[in-house]
């Protein structure tokens, strides 16, 4: 029998006792998060991508926003109270987080940063997000995301 592979995401969600399900699929280096959700058999606003920005004063914030959408940088800044936010380079990700472009999740990172989840999330009774390593995901409820990450929902699309 083969061992299931348990991610970082995993492990924190094991230790703080939170129901979670565990997917796996074969990565593809050219794989949108709609790709993912249709491999997933799930519509693609119940599949969340993870951004990571840095605001004008120098703090980083992390987003969860539906794949099919984009982040809008002017609401996420008001969440935020900066006056501006931009992505982080693709290069910065691994030494800041932890993890790496496409395998990103807003639990376990090296550091908790300020995390904002869109409102959405809150409408279904369980969503996506990346289990922390490419061609992994983890389903959940909105309500342990919200609890595990600290993190507030708000209109950032």
């Amino acid at each position: 029998m083969k061992k299931e592979t348990k991610t970082n995401v995993m492990r924190v969600l094991d230790g703080k006792k939170i129901s979670y399900k565990s997917h796996t699929y074969e990565p593809d280096s050219t794989m949108s998060g709609e790709e993912i959700a249709e491999i997933l058999g799930e519509e693609p606003d119940r599949v969340f991508k993870t951004l990571v920005t840095q605001g004008k004063s120098g703090a980083y914030y992390v987003f969860v926003v539906p794949v099919k959408e984009e982040l809008n940088l002017k609401k996420a800044a008001k969440a935020t109270n900066e006056k501006s936010v931009s992505m982080i380079k693709q290069k910065e990700l691994l030494p800041l987080t932890g993890y790496v472009h496409g395998g990103c999740s807003p639990i376990g990172m090296k550091k908790h940063f300020p995390t904002f989840i869109h409102d959405t999330a809150a409408t279904f009774d369980y969503i996506f997000v990346s289990a922390g390593k490419v061609g992994f995901q983890i389903e959940l409820s909105p309500e342990d995301l919200i609890s595990v990450v600290e993190c507030e929902t708000v209109d950032i699309i």
